[in-house]
């Protein structure tokens, strides 16, 4: 037993991406906080719970300091499940409060950053080969579209990749193309091995290459949320341990 209690759930993979095929894992992650106790002590302890239940869920949480810690730093991750639609338990009033916060604790650069990275290691690992799999596709062009919406609006970027793409891209063979793969993912057709796609690649080149120096040129948040995220912190304690 952990002695915990869950603050909010919420999927975080394909699902919340807008792209699940019909045999995709549930990814679930959550925020906790333990008793008051707990945080009265001189040794660092373990911030994060891994449960792996099923083959079909991958499910993990992080304790609400640690959260606390990653959310001044802008990480996408939690902002992309503070973002989630798929919300599957949410109690107590952390998670309203974290996202009325989003916009002030967001750093484009940082995120651009990761996104950036998160693209051009599904390029290198996978996109180079003869047959790619059709599924690899989204796991650059999600990304690829999330920088392409902090370069334009200066804002955290919608997960799901659907609207990136109603938003971000014109009508014409490009966004046909994505869609066709979308529409062949989802109907379980995501491993399927087949040869590179010009089309998509010459796109992921072309907006890799420009969104490096745009990266770069963003400006980070500088503003110092710790003394109200430390507030967040006590008042979460009081509420949940009242």
């Amino acid at each position: 037993m952990n002695h915990v209690k869950i603050l909010f759930a919420v999927e975080s993979g394909s699902r919340a991406w807008g792209f699940p095929s019909q045999d995709s894992d549930y990814d679930v992650r959550f925020i906790y906080v333990h008793q008051k106790d707990w945080y009265l002590s001189i040794d660092a302890k373990r911030d994060v719970i891994e449960r792996p239940i099923h083959e079909s869920l991958d499910i993990s949480g992080w304790e609400l300091t640690k959260a606390l810690r990653l959310f001044r730093k802008s990480n996408p991750p939690l902002l992309e499940w503070l973002s989630s639609e798929m919300v599957y338990y949410e109690a107590f009033s952390l998670a309203e409060k974290m996202r009325k916060l989003r916009q002030r604790v967001f750093s484009p650069p940082a995120c651009m950053h990761h996104y950036l990275n998160m693209a051009s290691g599904n390029v290198r690992r996978e996109l180079q080969r003869e047959q790619v799999k059709i599924k690899k596709y989204f796991y650059v062009l999600r990304p690829l579209l999330a920088c392409k919406w902090i370069e334009t609006r200066q804002t955290v970027p919608p997960i799901e990749i659907r609207v990136l793409m109603d938003e971000l891209l014109e009508d014409g063979r490009l966004k046909t193309e994505i869609l066709k793969l979308l529409e062949r993912k989802k109907q379980g057709q995501e491993f399927q091995l087949e040869p590179q796609h010009p089309v998509l690649l010459e796109f992921i080149k072309n907006e890799m290459k420009r969104l490096q120096p745009a990266a770069k040129a963003s400006k980070p948040n500088t503003e110092d949320l710790t003394p109200l995220l430390d507030r967040l912190f006590r008042e979460t304690l009081d509420e949940v341990w009242a």
